[in-house]
């Protein structure tokens, strides 16, 4: 990610909006909320507020540049990472939290199969599965 694509989103090239991607491409792998990326803009004295980092982040998910996830039970806690070339599912240890990125061709497969099966075009899906340690493991 680059000032280059964020003018190919159509979004101008703001120092708040490259510092938000920096922070990002910093934590790639990972995870992160919106306060999260603030925490760390603050820790290296840059001086974007809250709202605008929850602005930016809407704009950038908006525009594709990063993937919101709502990984909690309510579904209240969003958590962002750039968006990646290559879709991946994840798990999520209900224990721990500990997010797994994973892919398997055969679940794609049969994704768009059951939606073939049903008469539709599989557009887009994100799938979640949330698990726990085996206690034999």
């Amino acid at each position: 990610m680059s000032k280059q694509d964020l003018k190919s989103a159509g979004l101008k090239v703001t120092l708040p909006r490259l510092r938000v991607l920096e922070v990002l491409r910093d934590a790639e792998g990972e995870h992160v909320s919106a306060e999260e990326v603030y925490k760390r803009l603050l820790n290296s004295d840059e001086a974007v507020g809250l709202a605008t980092v929850y602005r930016v982040l809407t704009q950038f998910h908006s525009a594709g540049i990063v993937d919101r996830h709502h990984f909690d039970d309510n579904h209240a806690h969003a958590v962002y990472e750039l968006s990646p070339d290559e879709h991946h599912d994840h798990m999520i240890d209900v224990d721990t939290g500990e997010i797994t990125e994973f892919v398997n061709g055969q679940i794609e497969q049969l994704q768009e199969q059951i939606a073939r099966d049903s008469g539709y075009e599989l557009v887009d899906h994100e799938l979640v599965l949330y698990v726990r340690k085996r206690p034999d493991s």
